[in-house]
């Protein structure tokens, strides 16, 4: 007999299962998310996460990474390089008002990106600073349940430069600590205390290695500032833990 011998598919209620990119990236000094806005109903007009639809014959990851070379204009082979994290599966029954969809989320932030251009049923695309994505959550003009996506994506973020050397890949090959730090400060919308993110930076083995030669000055009035380089290490031990409070305005 064989084993799938009685079995119904079709006693099963179908559903659709989705993609959702939460993608960041620092420009001009300040956390962008990748938005598009939604050319067809529902939710015509309103401002999402890309994503889409996964195909027969495709995994989840990738149908994020077509949907993300879609919307960046990346190539595909570019986009096959880039680290995409799992966050977590959405699925609320209520959340797409067309059938039951399963939504699959994955967060990525990535240097460098390109201008974003709109793709499949996205009318167009916008790299948005975080502080505005706020507001349009607090407006409620972002569809599907894409607030709660985008809030725990930037969560993730946070703690990933808690415990990875991620924020080095958004300094120049060769850096100041002072622009390491506000990497930080940027992505955890804090401020942070200069000698003590100093002193836990160099305590940290692998994350940072000094560059032989002149210090390099930086626009200040202070003495010049030492050059860095990215270290061996891929995890900090011990982590860099962000502080309580001390918010930028």
């Amino acid at each position: 007999m064989s084993p799938m011998q009685g079995y119904d598919p079709g006693s099963f209620p179908a559903f659709a299962v989705t993609v959702d990119l939460a993608v960041f990236t620092v420009r001009e000094g300040r956390l962008h998310v990748l938005l598009v806005e939604r050319g067809e109903e529902p939710y015509k007009g309103a401002w999402a996460l890309p994503g889409g639809f996964i195909r027969p014959r495709e995994s989840a990851e990738l149908a994020a990474r077509r949907e993300l070379a879609e919307e960046t204009g990346l190539s595909r082979e570019t986009v096959a390089d880039l680290h995409l994290e799992q966050l977590r599966t959405y699925s609320a029954p209520d959340r797409d008002p067309r059938m039951r969809v399963v939504s699959i989320a994955y967060t990525a932030l990535l240097p460098d990106l390109p201008e974003p251009r709109g793709g499949g049923d996205a009318a167009r695309a916008r790299w948005a600073p975080l502080a505005s994505a706020g507001r349009l959550l607090a407006a409620g003009r972002l569809a599907f349940d894409h607030d709660t996506i985008l809030s725990d994506a930037h969560h993730r973020i946070g703690a990933k430069l808690e415990y990875t050397c991620l924020a080095t890949s958004f300094c120049p090959p060769e850096f100041t600590l002072g622009e390491l730090q506000q990497v930080y400060e940027t992505v955890w919308g804090v401020e942070l205390d200069r000698p003590n993110f100093r002193r836990k930076v160099l305590a940290t083995p692998g994350f940072v290695e000094a560059v032989e030669g002149p210090p390099r000055r930086t626009g200040g009035r202070g003495k010049p500032a030492a050059l860095y380089r990215a270290g061996a290490a891929s995890a900090l031990h011990p982590p860099l833990m962000r502080p309580e409070g001390r918010q930028t305005p």
